[in-house]
């Protein structure tokens, strides 16, 4: 029986009128639809015929809604919640379900959406992005058996293979899916596996089972694999040097045959080595991606991306506010900016745009030629790129530092050690890092060598299982290259140290405590510079921010644009609000340049580090600069944190009192006991003081007994003035924190939340995620009923960091939150998505 448009309109068709479906409008005919229930037409009912008019009215009315552009933009969270059931009916203005959501106006998903989750998988890598149909290798995953890759017309790589597999586990998989094979290779920790078979047959067969066959959420691809040609391979070994045969084994061998999977082939088929060379990516557009964009087109990107990103801060905190608390402020008024926690100031341009790092660390590695080269990676090992490209053309590196990668790549052609083979985790040569230090009073042009001064050469390597006689005259070989290379140079490059650091991880990011060997060095006068370093601790080059000059030693952190740097501390000073009497903690201080650039604007600056190294150039920064109310604790600021606020507030709450009783004997001294002179406590002064490391190893302890020691050492350091003067009463007090990608500790961002001295708060971020998380748990109100998380729920290991924090605001103390008051981007690294942003947080 056919239906009437008017009349009798399915849920089906009134969603997709709701939806704005373009293939239905609200005036053409509905097809023909009955609906029956409990097993009778409803057409032929006449409540049922009612019912269906009364929600044609609704619809019609609710035309009008249905045009707004956030109109099903969102999902229902009641709908989901109550398993599918809303007394709103049709006419909710939320999606009650992935088919009825629509996309936003900014063409977006909701993020709790599969659809936004699936993008956001594709965003993080977790789909191995095969850029330009290639993804580049130069090594082979071998398994020891000496067994080769074969003829690669018989091979075949698998894409989107499980990370946590091996070989055994792709084996074993091959075989329950009945694919006869002849050997089968993959490397732990990467998406990419290789599969070789006996003859064509076999290869058709496998290719027709495995295409497309879902692992996971993910679908399995078949790649070709496209090895360099013969005569490439046979070049690259013959224009080594023959110093031993074993230089030639390795050359001609190495385990590191060059590969290329191709996700797409020609149109006849066959594989083109040309076009797949042509597609091939270079170290400029993986380490620059945004260098072919003007700067300002580079600033306008970033601005957005940061847009992006705190948006993300305005919603978890949304979601993350306890039930019958209401909204903070600063929530309620983010429609008027357009959804952003606070106001953005824009993106503060940096004062050099090329060649602007003053530390570059290059891969060790084989470019997709076979030949050794020392570079960038062209891609991410997991996704199973292990080529290494000359850092030739891009441009955030400096002159100096290229030229020092070209002298080693020059010297790993002839070297007797092996380069670091990344899948079977074995080999000699690893990284050289270059770091650079200006000039005094020298502000730099783009890529100008004439403010770098000095350069430090830090070389990693793996010395397990060779000789210690060969590594020493290896050693001696690579001091030598490094000298000649310099003083070959016209002018002469400067060279101030060249030390070697053994790592045995598998990753090039060594531990702090890795070991250093510092290497004896000749100037241009022929004269060994061992005598200046007696250690490679003791191994520093030095840069200047603000005027100050800052020793760095091999491992500190110190930021790689030093003029951009400069804005970034002044920016966070500013904002901070300084005075004389403010108390300023420099959490994740490094170096201490944060606080030493901005110690003459405070009372006391205390500066908290776990790297014992950083801590030693901070002391010894301060030294240099004749800064003496600055403070710096080698620690975890989880460790320490909680209890040097209590301490130093505690003490400057004691230092009231202790003005008024002394205002009070003051009052009772005769004028005679007025008149004797001083005690002199010039040498406690000194010993109180920040310049000597040794000094503070107490002050630099555990967390058990630090607060002891912090106000034995504050007393002593009040005792040093005039009798007349006592230690400043902080009514100030800041922090500013510059925390690594990972941002800062819970137990970290609980102690600043719960003390209620703490006012203001400068947050400064090199990784917008963990920005936002670390706001929401600072900004987000205290539940009135504390919960506690369940330790073992292993459902927190998917959650993205944004949703653990919203977890962990359930068991925040109950304190007052803080509000995001203002932030700005400041581009610290031109020519790439990254910047630094920068927060202010008030109470």
């Amino acid at each position: 029986m056919d239906s009437s448009p008017n009349k009798d309109s399915s849920p089906t068709e009134i969603a997709e009128l709701i939806t704005g479906n373009p293939q239905t409008n609200f005036h053409d005919s509905a097809p023909e639809v009955t609906e029956t229930v409990d097993g009778q037409d409803q057409s032929s009912n006449p409540e049922s015929r009612e019912d269906a008019s009364a929600g044609e009215k609704r619809k019609r009315e609710d035309q009008d809604t249905a045009l707004h552009p956030l109109w099903k933009t969102s999902l229902c969270s009641y709908f989901r919640r109550q398993a599918g059931s809303c007394s709103h009916g049709s006419s909710c203005r939320y999606a009650h379900g992935e088919e009825e959501l629509r996309p936003r106006p900014d063409n977006t998903w909701d993020p709790t959406s599969e659809r936004a989750k699936k993008a956001m998988k594709v965003d993080n890598g977790d789909k191995c992005e095969v850029r330009g149909g290639e993804v580049l290798m130069t090594e082979m995953v071998e398994d020891g058996d000496g067994e080769d890759g074969g003829d690669s017309q018989l091979s075949k790589c698998l894409v989107h293979l499980p990370r946590k597999w091996h070989s055994d586990n792709l084996r074993k998989f091959l075989s329950e899916q009945g694919v006869l094979f002849k050997s089968a290779k993959k490397k732990k920790g990467m998406v990419v596996g290789f599969v070789s078979f006996e003859n064509e047959e076999q290869l058709q067969t496998a290719m027709e089972e495995l295409e497309g066959k879902s692992i996971g959420n993910k679908n399995l691809k078949v790649a070709d694999v496209m090895p360099r040609p013969y005569g490439k391979k046979v070049k690259s070994a013959m224009d080594l040097p023959h110093n031993s045969d074993q230089t030639m084994e390795d050359a001609s061998d190495k385990e590191n045959a060059g590969v290329s999977v191709a996700a797409v082939e020609v149109e006849d088929g066959t594989a083109n080595d040309d076009a797949s060379a042509s597609r091939a990516k270079s170290a400029r557009d993986a380490v620059t991606p945004l260098a072919h964009m003007s700067y300002d087109d580079q600033l306008e990107h970033k601005k957005n991306s940061v847009i992006q990103n705190l948006k993300k801060l305005t919603r978890n905190a949304r979601k993350a506010c306890p039930n019958g608390v209401s909204l903070p402020e600063w929530i309620l008024k983010s429609k008027e900016i357009g959804g952003l926690p606070c106001e953005l100031e824009g993106v503060m341009k940096s004062p050099c745009i090329n060649g602007y790092r003053n530390k570059c660390e290059f891969s060790v590695g084989y470019s997709q030629q076979g030949k050794p080269t020392v570079g960038f990676m062209l891609g991410n090992f997991r996704e199973g790129v292990t080529a290494v490209e000359e850092p030739t053309g891009c441009p955030n590196v400096s002159t100096i530092a290229c030229k020092y990668a070209s002298i080693f790549q020059e010297f790993l052609q002839n070297s007797s050690l092996p380069i670091w083979n990344r899948f079977k985790n074995t080999g000699f040569w690893r990284q050289l890092t270059v770091r650079e230090g200006r000039s005094a009073g020298k502000v730099p042009a783009d890529n100008s060598e004439d403010s770098i001064s000095e350069v430090m050469l830090i070389v990693q390597v793996c010395s397990v299982g060779f000789d210690d006689t060969q590594i020493t005259s290896e050693f001696e070989r690579l001091a030598h290259s490094f000298t000649v290379g310099a003083t070959a140079n016209s002018p002469n490059l400067p060279l101030t140290a060249l030390v070697v650091q053994d790592h045995q991880g598998i990753s090039n990011a060594a531990p702090a405590d890795a070991p250093l060997r510092l290497l004896p060095i000749s100037n241009t006068e022929g004269r060994s510079q061992q005598e200046t370093a007696v250690n490679a601790v003791e191994a520093r080059i030095h840069d200047y921010i603000s005027g100050l000059r800052f020793s760095i030693s091999p491992t500190a952190f110190f930021q790689v644009n030093t003029l951009a740097a400069e804005k970034l501390y002044s920016l966070a000073g500013d904002w901070a609000r300084l005075s004389p009497d403010t108390l300023l903690f420099d959490i994740c201080c490094g170096t201490g340049t944060i606080g030493l650039t901005l110690a003459h604007r405070v009372g006391l600056v205390i500066g908290i580090e776990m790297n014992a190294s950083a801590v030693a150039d901070a002391h010894r920064n301060a030294e240099i600069n004749g800064i003496k109310n600055c403070r710096f604790v080698c620690a975890k600021a989880e460790d320490v944190m909680e209890s040097l606020l209590k301490e130093y507030l505690n003490m400057s709450e004691k230092q009231d009192q202790l003005s008024v009783a002394c205002k009070s004997a003051e009052e009772t001294i005769s004028p005679e006991e007025k008149k004797d002179p001083p005690v002199d406590n010039t040498k406690s002064a000194e010993e109180s003081s920040c310049c000597e490391p040794q000094n503070h190893k107490d002050l630099s302890g555990s967390s058990q007994n630090g607060g002891e020691e912090l106000q034995i050492q504050l007393q002593k350091s009040s005792s040093s003035k005039d009798e007349n003067s006592l230690m400043t009463t902080f009514k100030n007090v800041v922090a500013i924190v510059d925390p690594p990608r990972v941002g800062l500790h819970p137990i970290v961002i609980k102690a600043l939340r719960t003390n209620p001295c703490l006012q203001r708060l400068v947050y400064i971020s090199c990784n917008p995620e963990s920005l936002v998380a670390n706001a929401i748990e600072l900004c987000t109100p205290s539940p009135p009923k504390l919960e506690k998380g369940k330790k073992d729920n292993r459902g927190w290991r998917n959650m993205s960091s944004a949703g653990l924090a919203r977890h962990r605001v359930k068991s925040m103390p109950i304190s007052e939150p803080f509000r995001p008051v203002k932030a700005m981007a400041v581009d610290l690294f031109p020519h790439t998505p990254h910047c630094e942003m920068v927060m202010l947080l008030e109470r």
